[in-house]
């Protein structure tokens, strides 16, 4: 496996036949072919020949479905970063790609094929198919999920026609939708250069929901009051704020148990590092989703760090609780997706259904689902600097990461408890490297570095009783550096 990583780290024309000429998709261990195409979904500086191999190993082949799902995302990061590299016109390779996914997405039969193709796109981030996004975003079947792909497009690429389809999907003009999809639609209202008319909409809104869905959306709010400069509303609410046909006690004295927070881990000068933690419950108390995330902000742009999601839908009716009026039964699943250094990977299934559930239940084997675990290289820059003496130096800079995350969700239903746990570890290796070379003197700067950390994030939810009773834990162990 880490020769594999090292060879796509490489992308030399010798490394990338190699792996040609190496990995057979129809024979390979899925684990090893997953390694593969996410370590080409993570360069950071992808080659039109990588992109052209991962076509040609996903094309026309019965595929396993993790790894056919790996490949479909792995193609959306790398169209999207070749065209970060302003390579979109040069290679024929990105066209064959987007074709690929829109191709694919226009074929797709089943919904889970459909989020697949979806969060390729936001991957990809090109601005030529928000308009698809929109059609699945207000009439597709998997809405909630082309929401979540177009939350991944900067500001400046929500148009108003973006922000009009969020307020149909918001305030249900045409139909109704899922409550995860309406509060999507109100965070990209609210996250995007908002108008003082929007806001007072949503918080007006938010008076007419149930007690959950309108907590979480208040938290929302006064969230990005409370946040420092950085959040693009937040001059916007001090304003509405003044306001007491709004701000007062009926209006944000809505008792629910859900929540929203986040706040600074790191403020330099030049980067801000965030983390972040959304809880959304159901009326019985059940947790229907929750996001821990880890952003860094630097000189107007954003990078997710690390965003983990685990939702959980339909548990209320394994207990007898009623669904309510107007909505359908929704299926019993759970699962979690997450984003790394901005690529979305593939969705982990924990269960779907409730014979999945029992099956997951009587032989849990007690090891936690791997989400992502390699080597990825993060950095890789080579630069000539001449100076004023005619002189030139070399510099080089290298930087990788070791990741490994994992997590598990555990249902008892004898005990009435749920648990989800997310284990982080990772580790940062930085390579620099300045040498100078003239035919009388020869110097060489070398620097390394080496970072280690781990984090560990555990939720216990006890339905037993009323209330519920929750415990969060974040447990982060010593960093060595060196």
């Amino acid at each position: 496996p880490f020769v594999v990583e090292a060879a796509v780290a490489a992308q030399s024309v010798a490394s990338l036949a190699a792996l040609s000429d190496f990995l057979d998709f129809g024979k390979e261990p899925k684990s090893l072919l997953e390694k593969f195409l996410y370590a080409a979904a993570f360069s950071p500086r992808p080659s039109g020949e990588l992109l052209r191999l991962v076509l040609d190993k996903l094309d026309g082949k019965q595929l396993a479905p993790e790894v056919w799902e790996t490949g479909i995302v792995a193609v959306g990061s790398l169209v999207g970063k070749l065209c970060q590299q302003k390579l979109c016109e040069l290679q024929q390779e990105v066209e064959r790609g987007v074709e690929t996914i829109l191709g694919g997405l226009r074929g797709a039969k089943e919904e889970s094929e459909v989020v697949i193709y979806l969060l390729a796109l936001g991957n990809a981030v090109l601005p030529e198919t928000i308009p698809i996004l929109l059609d699945h975003a207000e009439e597709g079947p998997a809405a909630a999920a082309a929401v979540s792909a177009l939350r991944r497009f900067p500001t400046r690429h929500i148009s108003g026609k973006v922000k009009r389809a969020m307020r149909r999907i918001f305030h249900e003009k045409r139909k109704s939708y899922e409550k995860t999809c309406r509060l999507a639609a109100a965070e990209i209202l609210l996250d995007n250069e908002p108008s003082p008319m929007d806001v007072i909409n949503i918080l007006l809104a938010a008076n007419e929901m149930e007690t959950e869905t309108a907590t979480f959306l208040l938290l929302k709010v006064r969230d990005s009051l409370r946040a420092d400069h950085h959040h693009p509303a937040r001059k916007i609410m001090r304003d509405i704020m003044k306001d007491p046909r709004i701000n007062n006690y009926n209006f944000f004295s809505k008792a629910g148990i859900s929540s929203s927070f986040s706040g600074p881990l790191t403020v330099t000068q030049d980067l801000l590092s965030t983390f972040g933690l959304d809880l959304l419950f159901l009326e019985g108390g059940f947790l229907r989703k929750s996001v821990s995330d880890f952003s860094l902000l630097s000189h107007g742009r954003r990078l997710h760090a690390a965003q983990v999601t685990i939702e959980a839908q339909g548990m209320e009716s394994m207990l007898g609780e009623n669904v309510l009026e107007g909505e359908e039964e929704p299926e019993l699943v759970a699962g979690m997706s997450a984003i790394f250094f901005d690529v979305q990977l593939r969705p982990i299934v924990f269960f779907q259904g409730y014979t999945d559930l029992m099956a997951k239940v009587l032989l849990s084997s007690g090891e936690p689902t791997s989400v992502v675990k390699g080597n990825l290289l993060l950095m890789d820059h080579h630069q000539v600097i001449p100076l004023q003496s005619g002189l030139q130096v070399a510099i080089k800079l290298q930087g990788g990461l070791g990741l490994d995350i994992s997590a598990d969700m555990d249902v008892s239903i004898w005990e009435q408890e749920l648990k989800t746990s997310i284990n982080t570890r990772g580790s940062l290796a930085i390579d620099f490297q300045a040498e100078l070379d003239a035919p009388f003197l020869q110097a060489t700067l070398r620097s390394q570095t080496e970072a280690e950390t781990s984090i560990h994030f555990d939720t216990t939810l006890r339905f037993s009783s009323s209330p519920v009773l929750m415990c969060l834990q974040l447990r982060e162990e010593q960093v060595p550096y060196r």
